[in-house]
């Protein structure tokens, strides 16, 4: 099933047309913030490695105003669930129930009440298009909207890596997420056309064009979320420590191949497979941020299926479904359109994002959903996305 895209510009009016409905006046501000996919370097994050995103052409739209009359907190509305919610700007700002939506956006309010800048109250009206549990960060891109718009309302810009970080604080403290760096950044500092390359250690960021009319990613929503259960990913993050403290390096950023090789008969061969992927996946991500760059597709996807094979077979974090997914664009192959394909996220569910030539695409979606359907019974959702804008102010 193809799920169409619209435009951000479409996106605002709807949102400022249903803020309208709800509240009877028209909204004054409106901010937006995109969602993400990861072309490649999964769970490098974490080891101080590097990550290679994109924003995808998906947006949560949020529109305010000044309450009518003498309202002093923020009342929000959820056009996609069609769920309300509201709460006091104290100091500090109270957490809600835990797991509920609203703590994504109180942790952004009391971020910036710490630097002295209180929004005052608001009614805000929010509508996305981002997928809902796909991984492909729908949280992220909320707190980077609410960020974009307080700063509309209050005049008070941060620097964009220093809203990232608040958002990503407001994640660890309010939502209970102990998320890394990658889907904030993202969010607040895409841009239209481009990938981002991060450096997870240094926080250093480069702009990567991806400007080919020829090329397009292609998502593929597996429709399936598996629990992990066991503290897989807390399992391993302690199996990378571990392999780094028997190599003798502060993180697998510091190790290679070589090293790794000499240390085997040292490690548990779990811990050796999980340092394997970790630290050839650390060497894939820059090596296709630069075959994208200089338009070297065959490179790129070479290196998108080495890095779901590693994830898959050394890491352990794919599931029948993905590998379903990869294997369906790897059989349609450079022949059919397809130059590379990976699961992206942290896996056991979500999404595949693959590169796909624009000429194919409409014949690639229809061939991966109906073999998809066939093999695991399952109704996959694909959509196709440049590399969209990042944090945006639709009116201010």
């Amino acid at each position: 099933m193809s799920d169409q895209t619209i435009s951000l510009q479409q996106l605002g009016d709807e949102t400022a047309k249903q803020f309208q409905q709800r509240y009877g006046r028209a909204p004054r501000w409106i901010a937006a913030a995109p969602g993400r996919v990861n072309i490649i370097g999964e769970h490098t994050d974490y080891n101080d490695g590097f990550v290679f995103p994109m924003a995808i052409e998906r947006y949560t739209v949020i529109a305010a105003d000044r309450p009518v009359g003498a309202s002093q907190q923020i009342t929000w509305h959820c056009a996609r669930t069609n769920q309300s919610a509201s709460f006091p700007l104290s100091k500090p700002v109270p957490k809600g129930e835990p797991k509920h939506w609203t703590n994504y956006i109180r942790g952004v309010f009391e971020g910036f009440q710490q630097r002295g800048v209180d929004a005052g109250p608001l009614d805000a009206l929010m509508l996305s298009t981002v997928p809902l549990g796909g991984g492909l960060s729908s949280s992220a891109a909320l707190e980077v909207a609410t960020a974009t718009l307080i700063e509309t309302v209050t005049g008070h810009k941060l620097d964009p890596v220093e809203k990232a970080l608040l958002c990503q604080k407001a994640e660890h403290d309010y939502a209970g997420m102990p998320c890394g760096i990658m889907d904030q950044f993202i969010s607040a500092l895409g841009r239209k056309d481009h990938l981002l390359l991060l450096d997870c250690r240094s926080r250093k960021t480069e702009l990567v064009p991806m400007n080919d009319p020829a090329v397009e990613v292609l998502i593929v929503n597996t429709n399936v979320k598996h629990e992990l259960t066991g503290g897989g990913y807390a399992q391993r993050r302690k199996q990378c420590e571990e392999a780094a403290r028997i190599l003798g390096v502060p993180s697998l950023r510091d190790a290679d191949a070589a090293m790794l090789e000499n240390a085997r008969a040292k490690m548990d061969p779990t811990v050796f497979r999980r340092a394997r992927h970790v630290i050839g996946e650390i060497e894939r991500t820059p090596a296709a941020a630069r075959a994208i760059q200089a338009g070297d597709w065959p490179t790129a996807g070479r290196l998108m299926y080495a890095s779901h094979a590693a994830l898959r077979d050394d890491y352990e974090v794919s599931c029948s479904e993905l590998d379903a997914a990869v294997e369906i664009a790897q059989e349609i192959g450079s022949a059919g359109g397809v130059i590379g394909s990976r699961m992206t996220g942290g896996g056991f569910g979500g999404c595949t994002v693959s590169l796909v030539k624009t000429a194919a695409v409409a014949d690639i979606s229809r061939k991966i959903a109906e073999a998809y359907r066939k093999r695991t019974g399952i109704e996959a959702t694909l959509f196709v996305s440049r590399p969209g804008a990042g944090a945006t102010v639709v009116k201010a």
